[in-house]
């Protein structure tokens, strides 16, 4: 086979992707506890642990979210820039009230409102302060889960 999706493509003419993503590895104090935390947000199982590394993942040859000890990790200040937000992470969901006491009941803490969303997103920190926002799922989109739920689980 030959072409941009051969063995044999020139990666510097390919139109093709050169890779694809694996893990988004966030930093974390404490992975183990991050791992818990977005395990039970998004209904996916920790696929692989270590002491300071953990991904939850749909299974075990699936990638997904890795979260890597950074012992000197500070937590981000968002919306105040001292110490940016790093990454955030949308997380669409069916009923916007029901999955923000989901995540609050989960370690979640509840940040201030950034504006312009006109009620389709809140805004939320991770156990590590890493800012997330719970996004109401659009029309287009698939159900996300049973109501009252976060991660399609109870």
């Amino acid at each position: 086979m030959s072409g941009a999706t051969g063995d044999d493509a020139d990666p510097a003419t390919s139109t093709g992707p050169i890779g694809r993503p694996h893990h988004l590895v966030v930093d974390s104090a404490d992975p183990a506890r991050a791992a818990a935390f977005w395990s039970a947000l998004l209904g996916r199982p920790v696929t692989w642990s270590e002491q300071d590394f953990v991904v939850v993942a749909p299974d075990d040859t699936s990638s997904g979210l890795a979260f890597q000890r950074a012992p000197d990790h500070r937590r981000p200040t968002w919306p105040d820039p001292a110490v940016p937000q790093q990454l955030h992470l949308d997380v669409m969901v069916d009923d916007l009230d029901a999955a923000g006491a989901a995540v609050l009941a989960l370690g979640a803490t509840r940040l201030p409102d950034h504006g312009g969303t006109d009620g389709r997103s809140d805004v939320y920190a991770d156990p590590d302060g890493h800012p997330f926002c719970l996004i109401r799922r659009p029309g287009w989109a698939p159900p996300v889960g049973r109501a009252g739920t976060v991660g399609g689980h109870g």
